[in-house]
């Protein structure tokens, strides 16, 4: 051991001494009383009955292919959004309810990209690696009616395009940590809260699914103290 090293020890040991020595039992140790015994999950209700209707689809893990779009070599960097965006609507049924609930309105304003580009309402393009597979996915936002947004993710596979993902709700903004797409959201129910939804690659579903929702306080309030609270919508 270096004489450095020495030294420190023997004042260690002196300071330790000189704490045990002092008068009386003035700054001993005191036993902070009890620990709370931990108390883990409790069940409630644990005889219910089985499931046995299926649970509403919310349609997180509908998938689709892109018709008519090629991806050379696997690179979205090499498509162009807005036909991604055309295509994809263009294969929607021509009466009817569209599977994405858009409107007739921004349908056409989506085909008139091209000719009409300032009318365009389809955001600029971002790319990242979602899934982890070491390819870029193309990410695209489309403004709707009513101050709402739709989110797509087009992820390139066998050659062409698949959507893994679309939503669409009242976003205050879209951020990427990671892998995952964190989306805020408005309520509309809770006055002063937010959504915030974690949008995660599952491979098993091969599509973005929402792995994590929260509610978040956004305003102080008086009645509320928790910052936030977990939710399943």
């Amino acid at each position: 051991m270096s004489p450095k090293r020495t030294g420190i020890g023997a004042a260690l040991a002196t300071a330790v001494v000189l704490l045990l020595s002092g008068c009386g039992n003035a700054g001993g140790l005191e036993s902070a009383g009890s620990t709370p015994t931990a108390v883990g999950p409790v069940e409630l209700w644990p005889d219910l009955p089985p499931i046995s209707v299926p649970p509403v689809d919310y349609g997180e893990s509908d998938t689709r292919r892109v018709p008519g779009i090629a991806v050379p070599n696997g690179d979205v960097h090499a498509v162009s959004p807005t036909a991604v965006v055309q295509d994809d609507v263009s294969a929607q049924p021509a009466k009817g309810a569209r599977e994405d609930g858009l409107s007739e309105a921004t349908v056409r304003r989506i085909r008139d990209c091209t000719a009409q580009p300032q009318a365009c309402p389809i955001l600029r393009a971002h790319y990242h690696d979602l899934t982890g597979d070491g390819k870029d996915e193309l990410i695209i936002g489309i403004t709707l009616p009513d101050k709402q947004t739709s989110i797509r993710v087009y992820m390139p596979e066998d050659g062409g395009l698949t959507r893994i993902m679309e939503d669409a709700e009242p976003i205050v903004s879209v951020s990427l940590a990671g892998r995952d797409l964190i989306m805020r959201s408005l309520s509309a129910g809770i006055p002063g809260y937010e959504y915030r939804t974690a949008w995660s690659w599952d491979e098993r579903q091969r599509a973005m699914l929402p792995a994590r929702d929260e509610i978040i306080r956004i305003k102080p309030s008086t009645s509320a103290t928790p910052e936030a609270s977990a939710d399943t919508r």
